[in-house]
């Protein structure tokens, strides 16, 4: 989650210096959409759409390839939803962050019969770090691109962001090149380079620190509902497989909720498989 984070911030705070890099467009004139795009499988925490003056970039960034649906009809599903809205040309480009060997990083299109829809992937670990290092909005992704020696990258991107004359901004992306670097180095290279004191006045920081202590509340809450719900079926059913169990804790919080109240009314476990069967994802 907080690689996410730390892509869509930059790409939000920076959204000219994005337009530059991935559509070879250097305008003022453009802006970050809050687009109504609610239904699954658009997903707001892992992509950023940008307009300029007749055109939309839609960036999606992904660490993993698997992911459901698979990233091929997700895009032709996010092309379509912003054409609809929007009406004009549709820019799509995926960045991988982290190294794959998977078949998903090297495809750029979806097919299927009578349909064919092409987006752009760009790998990282296939970039050259130059215009990476050249650019301080695009700093942090410069610690994933091609380099035969990553400690000495990492070390020169360090030096880059020392470079930054506002305390403020050298602070903010010092912490998300430190969250990108997680991706590829280990914590105390990373501490070391670009010196935790320094991200930690970063607000970004603060608010993925934040953030994390929410996650983790709302983790505590979910399994003590989940070990709960499991005791009452358990009492109430006899054993409950593993298959159950496990379909079980990956429902949210407000499910586990409707759940307990819901298996009150079950007459047996082919209630509750019918139950998980309709509601859980």
């Amino acid at each position: 989650m907080n690689y996410d984070n730390a892509c869509k911030y930059l790409a939000q705070k920076y959204p000219r210096q994005f337009a530059r890099w991935l559509l070879s467009v250097d305008t003022d004139d453009i802006q970050v959409l809050k687009t109504e795009l609610s239904l699954e499988p658009i997903r707001g925490d892992s992509l950023t759409f940008l307009q300029t003056d007749n055109q939309i970039l839609h960036v999606e960034f992904q660490t993993l390839p698997v992911s459901n649906p698979p990233l091929p009809l997700r895009m032709l599903d996010y092309w379509m939803r912003l054409h609809r809205q929007y009406g004009c040309h549709i820019e799509q480009v995926v960045l991988f962050l982290r190294r794959t060997t998977s078949e998903v990083a090297f495809t750029e299109q979806f097919e299927a019969v009578n349909t064919r829809h092409r987006y752009r992937v760009i790998r990282l670990w296939e970039q050259d770090p130059a215009p990476l290092l050249a650019n301080p909005a695009l700093l942090p992704f410069a610690t994933l691109a091609q380099s035969d020696s990553p400690n000495t990258l990492l070390e020169q991107v360090a030096a880059q962001v020392a470079r930054i004359e506002s305390r403020e901004e050298r602070a903010n992306l010092s912490a998300c090149a430190g969250v990108l670097a997680g991706l590829r180095f280990n914590d105390n290279l990373i501490r070391q380079l670009l010196r935790e004191d320094i991200m930690r006045e970063s607000t970004f920081y603060q608010y993925i620190r934040q953030e994390g202590r929410q996650e983790g509340r709302q983790e505590g809450i979910q399994e003590g509902e989940v070990a709960l719900l499991l005791r009452q079926l358990t009492r109430r059913f006899g054993t409950i497989t593993p298959q159950l169990q496990e379909q079980i804790r990956t429902l949210s919080i407000s499910q586990l909720e409707d759940l307990a109240e819901a298996f009150l009314e079950f007459s047996n476990v082919t209630d509750l498989i019918n139950w998980l069967e309709v509601h859980s994802s």
